[in-house]
């Protein structure tokens, strides 16, 4: 007697353990919260995800474009998803057939893809002012240059030497954050403001497996930190605490903070073809940023300052809101100071100064509302925000307040940045 074949089959999204490299990006952007992960793996829960596709652009390295014909009954588990090292092979017909799939089943469909714009259909008219993969562009700028991208993997990694590191926060506090310059010698290695690349920390984790590689967007501009070099410089905090305040040592930020000039580390990358900056005459920068979010706006408001210092650059204005917790924990507040006052407008936060009242980057925008106003009226201003992933919320009801109280209704305008690849949000 033959074997009823009625078993539904779907098409599962997963995750590639061996090039991810754990950047938050597919979690923070997944409208319908189905990414999940532990300190090992990100992975994707078969039952909640809905196929909309809006992580897969943002992803630097492809990592999350994965995808397996499965039963519906043997779908891989989150908890299978965490322990694994590489993908599993794809089913073959047989075993389909065998696990009672009939030949031809199209898994998803119509009703999928149906689901998939209702989701995003509702994120956007809901009541849920923010969400990421409704408000942040995965477009670059119209003038962006050509990014280049996953030059290096991580099965095979390019080496560069240690030719800086220091402490760009002030000395004596806990909380420290290095400015360290990677030189790529001979091997060609292109980046643009905004991107970033993967450091592999050597020897292994708690459970004997070789560490992953961390993410670090680039703190210099396209010419080098020193111009005409093969180098890049990184802005890297070390990790002491978690975010519940217990003591951990940070694998990757450890290493890179107790780097000696001369040592050699393994890179991967680079990554990012959105988050860039733009390159006509007379646009303008908004960018607003916490702690080492600082990194990919030094090395704009950099390669502005050298265009500008060479007469080679029209106009444009560079705006930047930067918080850090207190004074003492901002990274290059000695160089910011520098600046000369007509090359950009600097506000600074600083939340947890003793006996003043909590700041945040939002409040200065609000106090700022009419010349924050006059850049969102520029069909030519270009926003980034760059930080820790609680800042992206009250930053974007900022900018929605701000407009509308200009008379920009939001709905129209938020619409207009995002398409037009003028508001970029890169948090972690």
């Amino acid at each position: 007697m033959d074997m009823a074949v009625d078993v539904p089959a779907i098409r599962q999204h997963l995750i590639d353990p061996e090039i991810c490299i754990r950047c938050n990006t597919c979690e923070a952007t997944c409208p319908v919260n189905a990414i999940t992960h532990d300190d090992r793996n990100y992975v994707v829960r078969a039952d909640v995800c809905n196929g909309c596709m809006a992580c897969i652009s943002p992803c630097p390295t492809g990592s999350i474009d994965n995808w397996r014909v499965m039963p519906a009954t043997r779908a891989y588990s989150i908890e299978e998803q965490l322990a694994w090292d590489e993908l599993p092979a794809e089913l073959t017909s047989g075993q389909l057939a065998a696990a009672g799939v009939a030949e031809g089943t199209e898994p998803g469909g119509a009703a999928a893809e149906a689901a998939a714009v209702a989701t995003l259909q509702s994120a956007i008219s809901g009541e849920q002012v923010f969400d990421s993969a409704v408000c942040g562009a995965t477009t670059p700028p119209w003038s962006a240059a050509h990014a280049y991208t996953n030059l290096y993997g991580p099965r095979q990694p390019t080496s560069a030497t240690v030719v800086g590191n220091f402490n760009c926060t002030e000395a004596g506090y806990e909380n420290e954050t290095h400015h360290v310059v990677l030189d790529f010698g001979a091997m060609p290695f292109p980046v643009l403001e905004g991107q970033s690349i993967g450091i592999v920390p050597p020897g292994v984790d708690a459970n004997g497996r070789a560490h992953v590689a961390r993410q670090y967007s680039i703190a210099s501009a396209r010419n080098g930190e020193r111009p005409g070099y093969n180098n890049l410089s990184l802005t890297v905090k070390r990790v002491t605490r978690d975010h519940a305040g217990k003591p951990v040592r940070g694998a990757a930020s450890n290493y890179i903070c107790d780097l000696k000039v001369g040592d050699i580390v393994q890179v991967i990358g680079p990554f990012g073809t959105s988050f860039l900056m733009p390159n006509h005459p007379k646009s303008n920068i908004l960018m607003i940023c916490t702690g080492t979010g600082s990194a990919p706006m030094r090395a704009m408001t950099e390669w502005r300052r050298r265009l500008r210092r060479t007469g080679k650059f029209e106009g444009g204005k560079l705006s930047l809101f930067f918080g850090a917790r207190t004074r003492q924990e901002l990274p290059y507040f000695g160089p910011l100071q520098s600046l000369p006052k007509d090359f950009i407008d600097i506000n600074l936060a600083f939340p947890r100064t003793p006996g003043q009242p909590r700041r945040y980057v939002q409040d200065l925008m609000r106090e700022r509302a009419m010349d924050v106003a006059g850049l969102l009226k520029d069909p030519h201003t270009f926003i980034y925000v760059c930080g820790l992933k609680s800042m992206e919320e009250g930053v974007v009801l900022a900018l929605r307040d701000i407009a509308e109280g200009a008379g920009l209704p939001w709905d129209t305008l938020g619409a207009a940045l995002k398409r037009e690849g003028r508001l970029h949000l890169e948090t972690y």
